[in-house]
């Protein structure tokens, strides 16, 4: 405390700050990526384990025996399924009645803003069906969920037969202490926020659908099923939910433990985990894993049925059947008794899961990277907005020399009405492109389409990347609404403003998920830091552009798939890159997916405002 209380020292060490500030925002930069790198190397992780004393020994016994009966029965639901042409409601209900459930059907209606020609959708109606297992021992004020989507084609139909083989067999067990819901959900996602919305009794993303009629305890935690063969070779374990939520560790931790002890291979991201940490393909491998978990985290899109009930804070997971060309194979039964197991577990806790992490990285099932070791590596990219800003603030602050006769005079630092409006014309305007960018899209669709030879999705897209580019030209506008011209005061001000702002608004998406502020950090903190208006025009603009958040975007379909080992050519990554936009835009209506307004109101704007500095006049 003495060191800045001291006028002095104070005095000096912001003189340090500012004249070592280029060196040291460079170091910051390097170590920041260094860190988050030396994330997946194991020694540097934590291994997992069970923080939950409920769930601390996996010492039941599994005796689910009714795999082949499971797989018939999906054989069954299947034919059902083609012979009317979507979900065979009638045949499910009578089905799950045979079995001892309490049977009930929701009906609902969903209106896409435009047409989602990846599932080639626009009106979507559907009826979920859920059972409900009573509780024998236990006054039913709490609930588990098993779940299985239906989809509209042939694939995951052994979920559903192995979701009624088990409601069968969990029928005839005595010690449950919790009612088990068993719901099989049209539609995917879309039917499982009308299922989840009218459970609780909410109603936030504007979907029709008819009021439960039956309802159980307060849920604790969910497993969705997604099983398309009847056998698997390793099951494989998706965590990321809306708006990057994840579930409580212990719920990863308590499916490996159960997979280790039944025998069944586990993966995550699709990736095996490999014995040889200390060579250079192990950690590779790791990164690769650990890099999937961020891109996937940082879409804020739910990668699963599981990830809307996240938003409801109850702990869920998907787990997802991979049949690949590994010799070893894993039948029904065998995965029937895996989630036994782990429902017996759940069926034994006393409280919500809370214990363990909530905010992690996995570069494996075996380890993991607390939110303590992987913040430094954001903490050291955000350091470097603040020296920026400080070196802004104290050259501000000191006089300029004004040196025409060569006789020094001393220019006194004011800001008048015109230096607060040439701040602040850039800065409101930069957000009205914003709310257009945010606002104009789909409510533009249907004039574009009856100008424009172009569908419904493709005027939402290209309108969007039009007000995108439209911005570019902002600058060359701005100074028209300014009497006079800018000052070197003005910009210096202005990055100021631009620098604070950024700091705050990384900071705060950092901690919601992570993923998504350092991926931004990485590209968003060069630009803010190094531009300046008397720098070469035309290469800084193209360097501003290659590291604008539309860019990054880009730059993360092509390191997504690459990770997943599916390179794709520059065409097919840009219809990539089309789909995406259009899918955060329908995830931001559907579900409530943060990620399209966040960066639409306040990157996108907060991007112009240094393009503002750049051609600042």
């Amino acid at each position: 405390m003495g060191l800045l209380s001291d006028p002095n020292r104070r005095k000096a060490l912001t003189s340090l700050l500012t004249r070592l500030n280029t060196p040291i925002c460079v170091v910051c930069y390097l170590a920041g990526i260094a860190w988050f790198m030396g994330l997946a190397f194991e020694p540097f992780t934590l291994r997992t384990y069970m923080s939950e004393n409920a769930m601390g020994s996996t010492m039941v016994e599994e005796r689910f025996p009714a795999g082949e009966r499971a797989l018939a029965t999906a054989r069954e639901f299947a034919a059902h399924k083609r012979k009317v042409g979507g979900m065979p409601v009638e045949w499910l209900v009578k089905t799950m009645q045979a079995r001892g459930l309490e049977v009930f059907t929701q009906s609902f209606t969903r209106t896409l803003p435009f047409p989602d020609e990846n599932k080639e959708r626009y009106m979507v109606r559907g009826t979920n069906i859920y059972g409900i297992l009573r509780a024998p021992r236990a006054p039913r004020t709490e609930a588990l969920v098993l779940s299985a989507p239906c989809s509209p084609d042939n694939s995951n139909n052994q979920a559903v037969g192995l979701l009624l083989g088990l409601a069968q067999y969990f029928r005839s067990q005595i010690y449950w202490a919790k009612d088990i819901i068993f719901l099989v959900n049209e539609h995917d996602l879309i039917g499982m926020q009308a299922w989840l919305e009218g459970y609780h009794h909410t109603n936030i993303t504007g979907m029709d659908y008819t009021p439960l009629q039956g309802r159980a305890g307060s849920i604790q935690a969910a497993l969705s099923l997604e099983l398309s063969s009847d056998v698997i070779t390793s099951l494989d374990l998706v965590l990321e939910g809306l708006n990057g939520q994840l579930p409580n560790l212990d719920l990863a931790n308590l499916f490996h433990a159960f997979c280790q002890k039944i025998g069944v291979l586990c993966t995550i991201q699709g990736k095996l985990q490999r014995g040889d940490w200390d060579t250079a393909e192990g950690y590779t491998h790791a990164v690769q894993t650990m890099m999937l978990m961020v891109l996937k985290q940082a879409s804020g899109r739910p990668w699963g049925d599981h990830g809307l009930f996240l938003r409801y804070h109850i702990e869920a997971a998907s787990v997802r059947g991979i049949n690949s060309f590994r010799q070893y194979k894993t039948d029904a039964t065998t995965i029937g008794r895996l989630l036994e197991g782990m429902f017996r577990k759940l069926n034994n806790l006393l409280e919500r899961l809370h214990q363990s992490y909530f905010f992690y990285l996995m570069p494996s099932l075996t380890h993991f990277v607390s939110i303590g070791y992987y913040m430094p590596a954001f903490g050291l990219l955000a350091t470097i907005l603040l020296l920026r800003a400080l070196d802004l603030w104290v050259q501000l602050g000191t006089p300029a020399q004004v040196t025409e006769d060569g006789a020094g005079e001393v220019e006194p630092v004011s800001i008048n009405n015109q230096g607060v409006l040439s701040v602040l014309t850039p800065v409101v305007i930069s957000h009205l492109t914003g709310v257009a960018l945010y606002t104009l899209p789909v409510l533009s669709q249907e004039t574009a389409v009856e100008h424009f030879p172009v569908s419904e999705t493709e005027a939402v897209v290209l309108t969007a990347i039009a007000i995108y580019t439209a911005g570019l030209a902002l600058p060359h506008n701005t100074h028209r609404f300014i009497s006079g011209e800018g000052t070197e005061q003005g910009w210096r001000v202005l990055k100021l403003v631009a620098l604070l702002y950024l700091a705050v608004l990384l900071g705060c998406t950092a901690l919601i998920n992570f993923s998504l502020g350092f991926i931004l950090a990485i590209t968003l903190v060069p630009a803010a830091a190094c531009v300046t208006p008397h720098m070469p025009k035309a290469l800084t603009a193209l360097a501003m552009v290659l590291l604008s958040p539309g860019c990054t975007l880009l730059y993360c379909v092509f390191i997504f798939q690459e990770l997943q080992e599916a390179p794709v050519t520059l065409p097919e990554g840009w219809m990539l890159f089309l789909s995406v936009i259009s899918q955060g835009i329908l995830d931001h209506s559907l579900y409530g997916s943060l990620v399209y307004p966040l960066l639409a109101l306040l990157i996108y704007p907060c991007w112009l405002l240094l393009w503002n500095i750049l051609f600042w006049k």
